[in-house]
């Protein structure tokens, strides 16, 4: 009886295959060329063109001064009062342009917009790289049901190879628990195929982006 598993037989060919090495027989195939197409525009031009085609809402700001303003007409148009913010540098700004926001913990059940800033903008996907390391934390990506998300020129690159090249070289070996890629708000087509926005995250994503070069 033979009493070999068929564990134990996956692993002897694994074993086997490891000592005597075959030749590749797909000589033909390319593995150096790029995956993906050359893109054609700027970066900063790609990123806006995907992430407005993944139900982004782009907002361009050639300075600081631009950003208040179009903050403060995003906010009164939409009519929201219950803004939230915990980072200093984004607080400095809403104070000067006197937008009324909290930063309380027990402020933040009760929030409509939370207003962050992120790592990086992946240009090809149009997505928005964010990390635990971040002052807002993990909970600011998820829980408001509008996001906003304010970033600079100089945070876009090509591909997501080369934000993470960033975020190597800004942490060294000491990386974020948590990194990860928002594209676009959320949403999900599981209950009876239809689209939900904001299941299980923001409806709503802005990106203010700030011309800094």
């Amino acid at each position: 009886m033979d009493e070999t598993t068929s564990r134990e037989k996956v692993l002897k060919k694994v074993r086997n295959a490891l000592i005597s090495k075959n030749e590749n027989p797909f000589t033909s195939i390319d593995i150096d060329s790029p995956v993906y197409s050359k893109v054609e525009d700027t970066p900063d031009i790609t990123f806006a063109q995907e992430f407005t085609k993944v139900s982004g809402k782009f907002i361009y700001c050639e300075d600081v001064k631009e950003l208040k303003e179009n903050l403060s007409a995003l906010i009164a148009e939409n009519e929201w009062n219950n803004i939230f913010c915990i980072d200093p540098e984004i607080e400095r700004v809403l104070k000067d342009a006197g937008i009324s926001y909290k930063s309380d913990e027990d402020d933040f059940l009760s929030m409509e917009v939370g207003i962050t800033h992120c790592e990086y903008l992946i240009a090809r996907l149009g997505s928005i790289m964010i990390s635990s390391r971040q002052i807002s934390g993990r909970r600011m990506n998820v829980f408001p049901e509008h996001h906003i998300v304010i970033a600079n020129t100089s945070q876009i690159v090509p591909d997501i190879k080369d934000a993470l090249l960033g975020m190597k070289e800004r942490y060294g070996k000491d990386l974020p628990s948590l990194v990860s890629v928002i594209t676009g708000p959320s949403r999900t087509a599981d209950i009876e195929k239809t689209l939900v926005m904001g299941a299980h995250g923001p409806k709503e994503l802005y990106l203010f982006l700030i011309d800094n070069e």
